[in-house]
């Protein structure tokens, strides 16, 4: 499989997400705005553990089937190329990614993304779709990705796998999908 373009692709999403890494902000009142969030984003997840059809992991990566696949098909391991759909927003509903919204899903390697991705991934199946409940540390912390990400943000994602696509050798993902 020739993926040149889609490493392409990836280069630029990542350093398009370094670029946005900022330091915190205060708001003028003396007060850490991060800090006050990551107490938030905490009362937030632990309160999200009681809903219904929510199954919280020990990293504190917490999902919900939406739907399921065939249970015969392969989970994908962390390096191994997957295709997905995917919706990213915050708790409060603002969307700020959407593979749904482009009508084209992405591609990428569970080890290149976000440690709560790179986690349910290796848990899912193709046709698997669950909703993930991130908090900060598995998401993009205290940082955030601003502007559109806040740090310490809980994030919100609609995760489809579609495809996996098992690296050769168990190589190194992408580098080993181009040969």
């Amino acid at each position: 499989m020739n993926c040149a373009w889609l490493k392409v692709a990836l280069s630029a999403a990542l350093l398009t997400s370094s670029f946005g890494l900022t330091g915190c902000n205060r708001d003028g009142s003396g007060t850490d705005v991060a800090a006050v969030s990551a107490t938030e984003a905490a009362s937030w997840m632990r309160a999200n553990a009681h809903q219904p059809g929510v199954v919280s992991l020990p990293s504190g990566l917490q999902h919900k089937i939406v739907a399921s696949g065939p249970a015969s098909g392969p989970r994908p391991d962390r390096n191994d190329l997957v295709r997905v759909d995917y919706e990213g927003s915050l708790t409060n509903g603002e969307v700020f990614d959407s593979t749904f919204g482009r009508g084209l899903p992405s591609v990428m390697s569970p080890a290149e993304v976000i440690p709560a991705w790179t986690e349910a991934l290796q848990l899912m199946r193709p046709g698997d779709e669950w909703l993930l409940y991130v908090p900060p540390e598995l998401g993009y912390g205290p940082r955030g990705s601003p502007p559109a990400i806040p740090g310490n943000s809980v994030l919100v994602f609609r995760l489809r796998l579609l495809d996996v696509a098992a690296t050769p050798g168990n190589g190194n993902g992408i580098g080993e999908a181009n040969g």
